[in-house]
């Protein structure tokens, strides 16, 4: 079963500290707070509808004031429950009246009803862990986050790509209950580019002493020399303390198979109360084993902070051993050898699950990448995730790690300190960018300013690294690109590089951006009714753009150019051009938004892999063009190549490198094969043939085993084919998906940039509070029913009104109170009433009928019928509780939302059509093991079902 990892961390670390023996590994603690999160949309204009929150007197003015939902009692229980990663953009259906920038969905200043979230989770902290330091650290949340805790205000992110750190400390209540609230507005976009909604990355809460390393707090690069490496350690301690402390350093330098290979004590040092003080050391490596492209291996640095010899904090950082270097005509270096940048730009969306992305989903795109032959991404426009970093880390890619806005304001530059405190022990990280395409400064003095103002800031943080900043145009006088330690290219038609290489001779250069080219997985003529575009790689901004060929071919003749960045890896949503509705996807990508490789991606592929590879396209399914032309292209890395149509040769050509081949074929059905030539000898081949209708549907998955737990993902290919097997590249049937087993569907896509079919299903709940209280004590419950339909005043009051207790009218036996529900018309929904705080013997009643409620949650709940009416009456009557009528009414928060109604709209089915042949679905684990089920069907196809084991 899935284990509620921070509550058993939580009662071990209690009992430690309950015996008086806490041992050094528990000296700091950092876990996972995914699960167990509650989930509502609340509502950006309309207080009432955002559950009250700023309504209530002092609610920003006074400590602990927070109202509802950001209070401590207010009652969530009827609430959506979600783990994290949660993008609740994705689950939202599409809209013409939607953002065209971030995919047209039902989301932003058109609909305040969608644009903010809210999330609440407790925390059970143990009454003897009291004297020990907590913080909450987001890795992500958009956007504009404010976080409570127990009712008090602590902290606003306006960024929704910057993490963060939150110090609960100081109001936690030990022993009790504690609840974390947090109100996300996705209202207003920060780019142009789908960008979700809510905390999509992961939550962390870590518990250290007063003293211990600062957050982000340590700092490891090595120098190589020779067959040594001197492996510098700078740490930062922190004292939270009430006095100043004397303390120690120790490290612990582990290589890539766990063997301790160096250590290094620091002498005592002494830091002040409230105070931070940095302490270096040095640490020697004899044949260090260097971090590269081809053999991505990590030391640990295991830091102990002691005092008075016990260890009081530790600490482990992950880092390579590797050395790079930027050459002003020679391009970039790994370990002293040149390596050429072979990059994507990506976004972080991904068909069918929006920015939410698992663990497992970040590496799975990076295989994607890895296999057309990528080395690097730079992470556009913004920080990356801290795990796809480590992912980078681990399967060896360069990453250019980018800061989301350029400026010196506090805001921004806290924003861009944090990003590289965070990420500098990265060995993947080779280059930190300090903006992109600034154009109200980029030809500027301003421009060239705050350049160098923020690349002087990088540099001092880390002097390991130089920085970037992409620039669409450049040339001028003044400019970002003329304050850049390394200058970025956006499109080298856009700029004369050649004549700035000439001009900054001494300044290092990489094209950040290059293509911007249109094209459709499988289709190959323009279609703009279904916003679709032929995918023959073509230039497509005039000659401000290239295309793929003439882009790679630009960068590969210029040695000093240290590499290229494709717009993009993978189409992503939004950012629809060279169509506004009903596209929503971008057609830029080497791959679309599922992953598959499209044609220009193949060309990428033969530019930058070595293995013998040949593709051919089109497909070769042109009914009713018999004996046209169609015009064959041929991608391959092999000297010559040859082209035959049922088995008759139609020509042997040498191809020019990174170039293609090409020919106008008259159409006839069955086969076409392109045969690859290396030095004479046959070397690989690829055939197109005519595939018949479709037959049944086929599932292949990326792995045959999960592992338990939410991080892994199985992606799953769902192919259409014929008869003999062969996928059919015009099939568009749709599939219908079911699972059973410890997997669930995580999300489902097909590549379409046009397609509106749900990503993710998902139930849409909406919640209302009973509004219009009115109470008055009745002798016996039958009195009720002749007041079910009194509309007058007299005898009745409000219950929430503050009155003295001298004025407290003596209790009566009974209690009757009413409140009007305002409820939604729409037929297809379900309303539940959730009431919290029943008193045994309550009676209920909706428009004088009598209700019988049920359990669930903790809570009494009752299902509602069909709607006939915009409002109805509740009435509530029960014996007076122990405490008295005042007690039943002191705390006004919670006791207005002591009813809620829960009006639901259904989740759509599992189903999805493929596109040309192929759609993707996603499995998640549900926390068990043992084997799971994926099951596919469609009409007139014969279905099929794929099994994985979960262990």
């Amino acid at each position: 079963m899935k284990k509620n990892l921070s509550l058993t961390w939580l009662l071990a670390i209690a009992a430690l500290i309950a015996s008086g023996n806490t041992a050094a590994d528990d000296a700091r603690q950092r876990t996972r707070i995914d699960d167990g999160w509650r989930f509502a949309l609340g509502h950006a204009n309309d207080p009432a509808r955002d559950f009250d929150h700023g309504l209530r007197p002092f609610f920003f003015a006074k400590a602990g004031y927070g109202d509802g939902p950001a209070a401590a009692d207010f009652e969530d229980r009827p609430w959506r429950r979600v783990d994290l990663p949660h993008d609740w953009a994705v689950e939202l259906p599409f809209s013409e009246k939607g953002s065209s920038q971030h995919g047209s969905k039902a989301i932003g200043r058109g609909f305040p009803e969608n644009s903010v979230g809210w999330y609440r989770r407790e925390l059970a902290i143990p009454a003897a862990a009291q004297g020990k330091r907590y913080a909450l650290e987001f890795d992500g949340v958009f956007r504009d986050s404010v976080v409570w805790v127990n009712g008090h205000y602590l902290h606003h992110e306006a960024s929704g790509y910057s993490s963060f750190r939150v110090d609960i400390t100081d109001y936690l209540n030990y022993g009790g209950r504690n609840v974390v609230a947090v109100r996300v507005d996705a209202t207003t976009q920060e780019g142009w580019w789908y960008e979700g909604a809510g905390i999509y990355r992961h939550v962390w809460l870590t518990q250290t002493g007063p003293l211990h390393v600062a957050p982000s707090g340590t700092f490891v690069r090595a120098t190589v020399k020779g067959e040594r490496a001197d492996v510098a350690v700078d740490v930062t301690v922190r004292n939270d303390g009430k006095a100043s402390e004397s303390f120690g350093l120790e490290h612990e330098l582990r290589d890539p198979a766990g063997r301790i290979v160096a250590r290094a004590s620091v002498p005592a040092r002494r830091v002040a109360a409230d105070a931070s003080i940095d302490v270096a050391a040095q640490l020697p490596v004899k044949a260090p084993q260097l971090w590269s492209l081809e053999t991505p291996q990590r030391y640990t640095l295991t830091t102990l902070v002691k005092r008075g010899g016990q260890v009081v904090d530790r600490v482990d950082t992950p880092f390579g051993i590797r050395t790079l270097r930027f050459d002003a005509n020679h391009g970039f270096f790994l370990n002293g050898r040149p390596v050429k940048l072979h990059g994507t730009n990506n976004h972080q969306d991904h068909a069918g699950i929006g920015i939410a992305l698992p663990d497992g989903m970040h590496e799975a795109r990076l295989k994607m990448l890895k296999g057309m032959g990528v080395n690097a991404i730079r992470s556009a426009h913004h920080p990356a995730t801290p795990e796809l970093l480590d992912a980078c880390d681990r399967l060896g890619f360069l990453v250019i790690d980018e800061h989301r806005m350029m400026g010196t304001a506090p805001q921004v530059r806290d924003e861009l300190e944090r990003m590289v405190r965070r990420d500098r022990n990265h060995p993947s990280v080779i280059l930190w960018s300090v903006g992109n395409e600034e154009w109200a400064i980029e030809n500027s003095e301003i421009g060239t300013r705050l350049t160098r103002e923020m690349q002087a800031i990088v540099r001092r943080l880390d002097p390991t690294r130089p920085a970037t900043q992409a620039a669409s145009s450049s040339g001028y006088p003044d400019g970002t690109s003329v304050g850049s330690e390394v200058i970025g290219f956006n499109y080298k038609g856009q700029h004369d590089i050649d004549a700035m290489h000439k001009r900054f001779p001494d300044r290092p250069m990489v094209v950040t951006e290059e293509g911007t080219t249109f094209a459709t997985r499988g289709i190959y003529a323009d279609d703009p009714a279904r916003v679709h575009t032929a995918a023959y790689d073509k230039r497509t901004g005039g000659n401000s753009t290239s295309s793929i060929e003439e882009g790679w071919r630009f960068n590969a003749e210029r040695p000093f150019l240290a590499g290229m960045f494709v717009w993009t890896g993978f189409d992503y949503r939004g950012e629809t051009t060279p169509f506004g509705w009903p596209a929503i996807s971008s057609q830029f990508g080497m791959m679309d938004t599922t992953g598959a490789l499209k044609d220009s991606g193949y060309y990428l592929k033969a530019a930058w892999t070595t293995e013998p590879m040949v593709h051919l396209l089109p497909h070769w399914n042109w009914p009713g063009r018999e004996g046209q032309a169609i015009d064959v292209r041929v991608y391959a890395n092999t000297d010559e190549v040859e082209l035959r149509l049922n088995g008759r040769s139609l020509g042997r050509k040498a191809l020019q490198r990174y170039g293609h081949l090409q020919w106008n074929v008259p159409y006839e059905a069955g086969s076409l094969t392109a045969l690859g030539y290396q030095g004479g000898q046959l070397v690989t081949l690829e055939t197109v043939a005519t595939a018949g209708d479709g037959s049944a549907v086929r599932l292949t998955a990326d792995r045959a085993r999960l592992r338990a737990g939410g991080d892994e993902v199985a992606v799953v290919t769902v192919n259409v084919v014929d008869r003999e097997g062969r996928v059919v590249p015009t099939a568009g049937q749709r599939v219908s998906f079911e699972t059973s087993g410890p997997v669930r569907l995580l999300g489902m896509g097909n590549g379409d940039p046009g397609s509106h079919e749900a990503d993710k299903p998902a139930e849409l709940h909406r919640y209302a509070a009973a509004t219009r209280w009115r109470y008055r004590g009745i002798a016996r419950p039958e009195d009720a029913t002749a007041l079910m339909d009194d509309t007058g005043s007299a005898g009745w009051r409000d219950p929430f009104a503050w009155i003295r207790p001298e004025q407290q009218p003596a209790d009566p036996a009974w209690h009757m109170v009413q409140a009007t529900l305002k409820r939604p018309a729409a037929a297809s929904e379900r309303q539940q009433l959730f009431l919290g705080d029943v008193a045994p013997g309550t009676l209920f009643f909706l428009d004088g009928r009598a209700l019988t409620p049920r359990q669930e949650a903790g809570m009494s709940v009752i299902d509602l019928g069909p709607s006939t009416s915009a409002q109805a009456t509740l009435t509530a009557v029960f014996p007076t509780p122990a405490g008295g009528t005042r007690a039943l009414f002191d705390r006004a928060q919670s006791g207005r939302r002591w009813v809620t109604l829960r009006s639901s709209a259904p989740a759509g089915p599992w189903q999805r059509s493929v596109f040309n042949g192929q759609a993707q679905v996603i499995l998640q684990s549900t926390g068990e093991t043992g084997r799971a089920t994926l099951r596919a069907v469609s009409a007139d196809l014969t279905g099929a079902a794929l099994d994985i084991e979960v262990f």
